[in-house]
């Protein structure tokens, strides 16, 4: 995971603010054995796999913070609009190797933040993501739906004007 946010707190109430955030993950699908089910029956094939990427702008999440000590826990919520592609790693060229994809969905967070200087802090946060993709466009990948939830632990420095 990589990422920028950029936030605003309120000088009349120092604990409430705004962040945007940019940011992208890699949870590529594992190679597994899939059932396909219907009237005739099932049949059980082996899945290889595929690399996939999605990129999360959270244009506005509302954050709320304990401000008085160097120690600041927080938590924010917002809307995230997903941008996701696969890509079939079994397959080396052509139109039908990949798929992309966009929702909307939800942007969680919660954290620690601690002033090491008056503008430098490190953070750990954790973030929760949820979207459903719909990938029907690509005949290769058979087209299908998949609910994106991700637990992601992210640490890092920022800097405060």
């Amino acid at each position: 995971m990589g990422g920028i946010k950029l936030g605003f707190y309120l000088p009349q109430i120092r604990w409430f603010g705004f962040e945007t955030e940019v940011f992208y993950t890699t949870p590529h699908i594992k190679q597994q054995s899939i059932t396909f089910k219907g009237p005739g029956g099932s049949a059980t094939a082996d899945f290889q796999g595929l690399y996939n990427r999605v990129i999360t702008w959270a244009p506005v999440n509302v954050m709320f913070r304990y401000h008085k000590t160097r120690l600041q826990p927080y938590i924010g919520i917002g809307p995230g609009i997903f941008f996701a592609r696969i890509k079939d790693p079994s397959v080396t060229s052509g139109d039908n190797t990949q798929s992309s994809n966009w929702r909307i969905g939800v942007n969680a967070q919660a954290g620690l933040r601690y002033y090491i200087t008056r503008h430098w802090t490190m953070f750990g946060e954790y973030k929760f993501n949820y979207a459903r993709f719909d990938y029907k466009d690509t005949p290769n990948l058979f087209g299908f739906k998949a609910d994106y939830t991700a637990h992601i632990v992210a640490l890092g420095l920022s800097y405060h004007f």
